[in-house]
């Protein structure tokens, strides 16, 4: 019986004592870590600020939220005596040379980190005179956002829309007529006519005779539209693709799968 009770209350003796299981001293990740900006990322979380040369340290967490015009800063009460100095530290940002501070209320530097990195920790100064480390330890962290290779880069880019200023679009007016496709530039696919539109109602889209290109054929398009300086063509079962003007030309936009072009022939 007296072994069982001893088991049981050994996890509050070990409390009491100030030695805390090793998941206990972790933080979990501030609310917002995942969304903030890239240059703040690898900061976000739990550190153990440490007095060097001396046993003291303190759990203080550097999250993401703004508080007046630095970041949000946090610790338990009890490190305002463990370490003095932070009982004037009310917030964080990032120095001009990349290093978190930890500032006052007034905008102050409390500590500032001059060298180190998250892996092997940062050292810095206090407003004190007194010099001091920060320790990631454990401490879970943002995962580090990968980068892109070069051609899943450029793909990406192309599957996002071109912004177009309607300001400088080709008029609207200007768009009924006769039209080549290409897949390629100078090299004619099919024609294609664009009717007037109506006065209510789609303007239509028809092929100018036959159309020797296989995609271009089962999109079948039968109608047309125009806003905010990009052209919409319409297929015959209602599916769409839109282009905007460039150099002279139309072309596809996103630039997603097979090319098309379209150049306006004189009338």
């Amino acid at each position: 019986m007296e072994k069982g009770l001893i088991r049981r209350l050994l996890p509050l003796l070990l409390l009491g004592a100030g030695v805390l299981p090793a998941a206990a001293q972790t933080a979990p990740l501030p609310r917002g870590a995942d969304k903030a900006p890239a240059a703040i990322r690898r900061w976000l979380g739990a550190w153990d600020l440490e007095l060097a040369g001396a046993t003291r340290s303190c759990t203080v967490t550097l999250g993401a939220e703004a508080s007046g015009s630095a970041r949000q800063l946090r610790f338990p009460a009890t490190c305002r005596r463990a370490l003095p100095i932070l009982d004037d530290a009310t917030g964080w940002t990032l120095a001009a040379n990349g290093q978190p501070q930890l500032l006052d209320a007034g905008g102050k530097e409390v500590v500032g980190f001059q060298k180190g990195t998250p892996e092997t920790g940062l050292d810095g100064k206090g407003s004190d005179g007194k010099a001091y480390r920060l320790v990631s330890k454990d401490h879970p962290r943002v995962a580090p956002a990968q980068s892109l290779s070069p051609a899943t880069a450029a793909a990406t880019a192309a599957q996002r829309q071109t912004p177009v200023d309607p300001a400088t679009a080709p008029a609207a007016t200007t768009l009924p007529g006769r039209y080549v496709l290409m897949r390629q530039q100078n090299r004619e696919a099919c024609r294609l006519v664009l009717s007037p539109p109506p006065a209510a109602g789609q303007a239509t889209a028809a092929f100018e005779g036959s159309c020797q290109d296989t995609g271009l054929t089962i999109f079948d398009p039968a109608g047309w539209r125009y806003d905010g300086g990009r052209l919409t063509l319409v297929a015959r079962k209602g599916h769409s693709v839109e282009l905007i003007f460039q150099n002279g030309l139309w072309r596809k936009d996103p630039a997603v799968g097979a090319p098309l072009l379209m150049r306006k022939l004189a009338q």
